[in-house]
C-alpha cells in the first residue's frame, strides 16, 4: 500500500504541469462587474434606509432557497482551505496550487452575497446570521487528511457544485443571476478538471487504494454546505425544482467522471481492488433506481399540483 507521503510526492509533478495548465487557460474576470449596482438602495439601521421585505425580491423562493445554499457554501471557505493546506502542504506545486484555488473561489461569495444585497433578494439580517451559525460550525470532510479519498472527492464535488451554480442560475429567471453564476460555473469547472487528472494520475499510481477511494467517496457522497442549517430541507425543495437531484447527480456528476477515469476499463486490479469497482457498479445501479423513483414521484406531485391549480 503507498504511503500517504509518497503519493503526494510521486503526484507532485502533475500537479505542478495541471497548474500551469490551469493558469495559461483561466480567464481573469472582475466580480464587480455582474453586479448591478445602480439597483442598490440603502437598508435599515445606521443608514436609516429601507427595511427588507420579501415583496423586493423578484426570484422565487426556491431560486432564494438555492441562492442561499450556494453562498453558505461558499462562505465556509476558510475550513476548506485549512482542510487542504494541512493535507498537501504549502510549499511547492501543491502549495501555489492551494492558495490559488482558495483566491479563485474567495470571489464566489463575494460576488453572489454583493448580488443578493444588491437586489434585495434576501433578507439580509437572516443570511447574516445564517453565514455566522455555518461558518462557527465550521467543516470538516468525512475523509480528512486522506489525500487519495480527498482528491477522489473533491474531483466530484467541483462538478457537483457547478451544476448547482449553472442549474440555480438559469432557474433564477434574472439574466443577470444567470451571467454571474455561469461564471462562476467555469470557475468550478476548471477546478474540477484539476482535480479529475490528478485522480487519473493516482489511479495509474496506486491503482486498487484509488479504485476504493473512489467506492468510498461516491457511495457515501455528501455536499459540501449539508451542515447548512435545515438543509435536509433545502435540498428537497432544489430536488423538486430540478436543480440538483438524484437523475443529476448521477447522471451529469458521477458518470461523466467515472466515464472520463475509464473506471470500468482498467486492468490489472487485485482482489481488493475488484472488490472495491464491483461495489462501485452495484451502487450505481442502485442510485439509478432510486432516480427513477423519485422522478417518478416527483411528476406524480406536480401533477396533482397542476390539477389543483386547475381547478
Amino acid at each position: 500500500m503507498i504511503s500517504q507521503t509518497d503519493l503526494l510526492y510521486q503526484l507532485e509533478p502533475v500537479v505542478e504541469a495541471n497548474l500551469n495548465r490551469h493558469l495559461a487557460i483561466a480567464k481573469e474576470w472582475f466580480p464587480h462587474e455582474y453586479i448591478p449596482w445602480s439597483r442598490g438602495t440603502d437598508f435599515d439601521g445606521v443608514l436609516g434606509g429601507t427595511a427588507w421585505t420579501p415583496d423586493q425580491s423578484t426570484l422565487s423562493d426556491v431560486a432564494r432557497t438555492s441562492l442561499i445554499v450556494n453562498l453558505l457554501t461558499e462562505d465556509n471557505l476558510p475550513s476548506y482551505h485549512h482542510e487542504i493546506a494541512a493535507l498537501f502542504g504549502r510549499d511547492g506545486a501543491w502549495g501555489t496550487w492551494v492558495h490559488r484555488w482558495t483566491a479563485e473561489e474567495g470571489r464566489h461569495g463575494v460576488a453572489i452575497r454583493d448580488y443578493l444585497t444588491v437586489t434585495r433578494a434576501v433578507d439580509p439580517i437572516a443570511l447574516e446570521r445564517a453565514r455566522m451559525v455555518h461558518m462557527t460550525a465550521g467543516f470538516t470532510s468525512d475523509h480528512s487528511m486522506e489525500a487519495m479519498h480527498s482528491i477522489a472527492y473533491v474531483s466530484f464535488q467541483e462538478l457537483a457544485t457547478r451544476i448547482s451554480h449553472r442549474n440555480t442560475g438559469r432557474y433564477s429567471g434574472d439574466p443577470l443571476c444567470d451571467q454571474l453564476l455561469a461564471k462562476i460555473a467555469a470557475d468550478e469547472n476548471l477546478h474540477m478538471v484539476f482535480y479529475r487528472n490528478l485522480l487519473t494520475a493516482a489511479l495509474q499510481i496506486a491503482p486498487n487504494e484509488a479504485m476504493r477511494a473512489i467506492t468510498d467517496v461516491v457511495s457515501d457522497f455528501q455536499m459540501p454546505g449539508h451542515g447548512i442549517e435545515n438543509f435536509g430541507r433545502k435540498s428537497v425543495q432544489m430536488a423538486m425544482a430540478g436543480i440538483y437531484d438524484l437523475r443529476i447527480h448521477h447522471d451529469e456528476v458521477l458518470q461523466p467522471v467515472l466515464r472520463n477515469l475509464r473506471i470500468f476499463e482498467i486492468e490489472g486490479l487485485d482482489g481488493e481492488g475488484e472488490k472495491a469497482r464491483q461495489q462501485l457498479a452495484d451502487f450505481l445501479t442502485d442510485l439509478d433506481g432510486y432516480a427513477a423513483k423519485f422522478e417518478e414521484r416527483r411528476a406524480t406531485l406536480q401533477a396533482k399540483a397542476a390539477a389543483r391549480a386547475a381547478a
